[in-house]
């Protein structure tokens, strides 16, 4: 199969799984969302599951499952390559995680994908765009990532019912050693300006939608956004946007509430290796959408041997 018939199937496959999930979503008054930080497929997790007989379901904690179990979406950051190309870019860091594990993070529950990280060119263009064609054979939505830019920062109507739904998806620190350019195959790297832009269209298009921005952003193991990000975080909500959902640090972030928005400036890791305190503590955020109300519920969790799991309030 050529390479062009290759991505039109993809992206018929792409059209089906969001129609279906429109679909099954259509009859609810109320849409549950669940939104978390990163997953690795790499490094320390894959020696975890590589340690457990190649069975990545070592990776889901039974209270994680039964937070996804009540959520209609779940919407993750995956923080490195999913395919069999080996095309590293020259960087410090390096991540590359198997696609067949891709399968295990669909059962438990995740839905979508985002792909607009440092992280997902990992292996070149090439591997990127494997990537999002293996998150679709795989069951689930990829976003924040395509053949080019213009069609990188779409938003992605997450939802149609009980309103519509955007996720705003964007990567906010620069790429190494992967230049900018447009026509290729990359992550979208949409600037402030064009996001309130964008989020002034949809609002003007649709004045009850609803605008979850995502951004990947911030200063690594840092428990505090810096001033500017807190001033672009209040110019998105001043645009319209109804909460922000964002990572990048590692670590969990304070949460602000701004003109009643919430401003979640990192969540932190979620599937991940690092095994200081302070990378391992981070939360999941649901947010409970109806017609006239977004309400969230931050879930703290505690991150061990790669494996995410509930922080019980009792304990």
């Amino acid at each position: 199969m050529s390479t062009s018939s290759t991505a039109q199937a993809a992206k018929l496959l792409l059209l089906a799984l969001m129609a279906h999930v429109a679909i099954a979503l259509h009859a609810s008054d109320t849409l549950t969302v669940t939104f978390t930080g990163d997953v690795l497929l790499d490094r320390g997790v894959r020696k975890t599951i590589e340690l457990n007989n190649g069975d990545a379901n070592c990776l889901f904690s039974p209270s994680i499952d039964s937070v996804f179990r009540e959520s209609q979406l779940v919407v993750a950051n995956l923080e490195c390559p999913a395919t069999k190309i080996k095309s590293p870019v020259y960087k410090k860091f390096i991540f590359r995680g198997e696609p067949e594990w891709l399968t295990t993070l669909k059962e438990h529950g995740i839905t979508h994908l985002n792909l607009a990280n440092n992280h997902s060119i990992d292996q070149g263009r090439e591997g990127l765009i494997d990537t999002r064609d293996n998150i679709i054979k795989a069951g689930m939505v990829p976003f924040g990532a395509a053949e080019n830019m213009e069609q990188a920062v779409k938003p992605l109507l997450l939802a149609s019912s009980p309103r519509k739904v955007y996720v705003i998806a964007s990567l906010r620190l620069a790429l190494e050693n992967t230049p900018y350019l447009p026509s290729e195959p990359s992550v979208s790297q949409e600037g402030f300006d064009k996001i309130i832009e964008r989020i002034h269209y949809l609002k003007h298009d649709d004045p009850e939608c609803c605008v979850i921005v995502s951004l990947h952003w911030g200063r690594e193991h840092v428990l505090e956004p810096a001033v500017q990000q807190v001033m672009q975080a209040h110019a998105l909500i001043d645009a319209g946007a109804d909460c922000l959902i964002c990572h990048h640090t590692h670590t969990q972030q304070s949460v602000e509430q701004y003109r009643g928005k919430y401003i979640y400036y990192s969540i932190g890791n979620f599937i991940f290796d690092q095994t200081r305190e302070i990378n391992a503590r981070a939360c999941i955020v649901t947010l409970k959408i109806t017609k006239d109300s977004i309400t969230p519920t931050t879930i703290p969790i505690f991150i061990k041997k790669c494996a995410p799991c509930v922080i019980n309030p009792n304990s």
